[in-house]
């Protein structure tokens, strides 16, 4: 039985990620390792993966050769990233990649990560391709920051996971956030109810599915819980986006529905936190990626449950000095 092993990047706390493609290959019937990576021999995800492995920060020199040889040595065939700071060096070196190893990347093109990665560069997308969005301010608006209307939105321009991003309600506030956040961009703040749209797209950049998900509160910048909903304007924009965009893999995009209709805040090229959710209503990204490594056409559809809610929550395993799991905090406890 051929195998379909897959490396997953940056593993830590991806815990529901790793059991999301287990479940995705015994519901195939398929022969698939799921192998773990991080710099850190703690990251809790680890401990859930069939293998673990240990491989250099990203910024290092043999990073990318680090992953290659991991995939020699556990014959994987596709490679998934995690976080942000992952997807430019893989996009860079996707060719070579591919080209030493068995391993497909699941990763965008390295245009489609630079629009992404860099906020600013997100806005002049949009606006370019009159999608709506919040209004960015340039340098010369933020020298008079007692003429702006306020509340505002500031963030970095290249930030994930809301850190550093801050409501602004007064020009005191914006002098003193400007002053604490390095390559700042503000906005106007949206008023309305906040969505995360998790969309699949095959390695031609066909789209597959598009799940969105009301974020009825967040923790540190992820989805605490959520609901599922159809929302049929949702949906349309988001297509459109995609379809001009062309990225490739699961896709994570933010938006607002404000009056003026659906704005969008970040397009994030990779699975985001809270993608399980909506595997879990049967959007099943990771069962799309074993299909189309097994060689099989999808096609789009919207066969998936809605009005479902997801309250996620922590757990957490217990290791002993070597470092092997010795208990839990789920289940019948440790």
């Amino acid at each position: 039985m051929e195998s379909y092993n897959i490396l997953i990047l940056s593993v830590g706390r991806r815990v529901e990620l790793v059991s999301c493609f287990k479940n995705a290959a015994r519901k195939l019937k398929i022969k698939s390792l799921i192998v773990g990576c991080d710099c850190q021999e703690t990251a809790p995800a680890l401990y859930f993966t069939d293998k673990k492995c240990l491989l250099p920060e990203i910024s290092s020199p043999n990073y990318i050769d680090s992953v290659i040889n991991v995939c020699n040595l556990n014959d994987i065939a596709l490679i998934v990233p995690t976080i942000d700071t992952d997807l430019l060096p893989l996009s860079s070196n996707k060719e070579k990649i591919e080209s030493i190893t068995k391993a497909k990347v699941l990763i965008s093109d390295k245009p489609v990560i630079e629009v992404c990665g860099d906020k600013s560069k997100t806005q002049s997308f949009l606006e370019a391709n009159d999608f709506k969005a919040p209004r960015m301010y340039i340098e010369e608006d933020l020298d008079k920051p007692q003429d702006l209307t306020y509340p505002l939105f500031i963030k970095p321009k290249d930030g994930s996971s809301s850190i550093d991003a801050f409501k602004v309600n007064s020009a005191d506030n914006l002098n003193a956030f400007r002053g604490l956040i390095k390559n700042p961009i503000v906005q106007d703040f949206l008023e309305g109810e906040e969505f995360t749209v998790d969309a699949f797209l095959d390695f031609d950049s066909n789209i597959i599915t598009i799940v969105p998900r009301l974020r009825i509160s967040t923790r540190s910048g992820e989805i605490a819980k959520g609901r599922v909903i159809k929302d049929r304007e949702i949906i349309t924009e988001v297509k459109s986006l995609l379809s001009i965009l062309r990225p490739i893999g699961h896709i994570t995009v933010q938006c607002v529905k404000t009056k003026r209709g659906v704005e969008f805040i970040e397009i994030n090229p990779r699975f985001g936190g809270g993608a399980p959710m909506s595997i879990a209503s049967g959007a099943d990204s990771c069962e799309n990626i074993y299909r189309l490594l097994m060689g099989e056409r999808l096609e789009y559809n919207e066969q998936y449950i809605e009005n479902l809610m997801f309250l996620r929550f922590d757990s957490s395993i217990c290791l002993n000095d070597r470092l092997e799991v010795v208990g839990h905090s789920f289940g019948d406890g440790f």
